[in-house]
C-alpha cells in the first residue's frame, strides 16, 4: 500500500484524484491536504511514501510547503503539480525541493506512473537514513534511536526532542526559523505563544543535555531562530 499526501485546493479534482488512485488503480492510501499548511501537518502526522501537491494555493503554497519539508526530511519523493509552465516556474519548482514538476490537469494513470517511477528510483539508492549518526564534540547523535552517548554514557530524547535536534544538525550552522520548526512539530495546538514557550522549553532541555561539551552551542537569534555551532 502507497501512503500518498495530496495537497490541492481544489475540491472536485482532489476528489477525482483520490477516489482514481484508490478505487481505480488500487494499492493507494490517500491522505488530501487542501493547503501548505494542513499538508505540513498531516506529513508529520503520517509520513507518507511519497507527496503530489500544487502551488497555489491559501495559507501556504505548495512551494512554501516543500521547503519547509526538505528541512527535516531530504528523501521522501515530491512531486509539484501546477498549470503554470513556465521556464521560470519549472525552475523554481526544482529550487524548492521537488524531484518532478508535472503540468495540470493530468489522468490518474499518468500520475500513477509518475509516482511508481519515483519510488521504484528512490528504493533502488542506498537508504542513508538508517545509518545517520551526528558526531558532536565529543557526543554522539543517534536520531532513529533517539538517544545522545557521551562518554558511553547514553541520554534518552523523546520524540520532539530528537527531531528538533535532528533539524539542528542537518542545518548545522545555520539559522533554522522559529516559524519553520513550530510549523513541523508543534502543529497540535492553534496557540502560538504556548507553542512559542514550549520550543523554548525543549531548546532548554537539550542544551543541558549537551551541557558536558562547552564546544557544542544551541545559539538563539532572538525573534529569528536557532542555530547550532560545534567549534573544535
Amino acid at each position: 500500500m502507497i501512503k500518498l499526501l495530496f495537497v490541492d485546493n481544489d475540491t472536485k479534482f482532489g476528489r477525482l484524484i483520490k477516489e482514481g488512485l484508490e478505487g481505480v488503480i488500487g494499492g493507494y492510501k490517500v491522505k488530501w491536504a487542501t493547503n501548505g499548511k494542513e499538508g505540513l501537518t498531516f506529513f508529520s502526522e503520517t509520513i507518507p511514501d511519497v507527496i503530489v501537491s500544487d502551488i497555489m494555493m491559501p495559507i501556504m503554497d505548495g512551494e512554501e510547503m516543500v521547503k519547509k519539508i526538505r528541512l527535516s526530511n531530504k528523501q521522501i519523493p515530491i512531486i509539484l503539480a501546477s498549470a503554470k509552465d513556465s521556464e521560470e516556474d519549472v525552475v523554481s519548482g526544482y529550487h524548492s525541493g521537488a524531484d518532478l514538476y508535472i503540468k495540470k490537469p493530468f489522468y490518474v494513470k499518468e500520475l500513477d506512473a509518475h509516482i511508481k517511477s519515483l519510488l521504484n528510483r528512490s528504493q533502488n539508492q542506498p537508504s542513508k537514513a538508517e545509518e545517520t549518526v551526528y558526531k558532536l564534540g565529543n557526543y554522539t547523535f543517534y536520531p532513529q534511536q533517539y538517544y545522545l552517548e557521551y562518554e558511553s554514557q547514553k541520554t534518552k530524547l523523546n520524540k520532539r526532542e530528537s527531531k528538533i535536534l535532528t533539524l539542528l544538525c542537518e542545518n548545522m550552522g545555520k539559522v533554522v526559523k522559529r516559524t519553520d520548526i513550530l510549523a513541523l512539530y508543534f502543529h497540535g495546538s492553534e496557540d502560538e505563544i504556548f507553542n512559542s514557550r514550549n520550543l523554548d522549553v525543549y531548546v532548554r532541555k537539550l542544551r543541558d543535555y549537551l551541557s558536558a561539551d562547552k564546544s557544542i552551542s544551541i545559539i538563539t537569534i532572538k525573534k529569528v531562530g536557532l542555530y547550532l555551532e560545534v567549534n573544535g
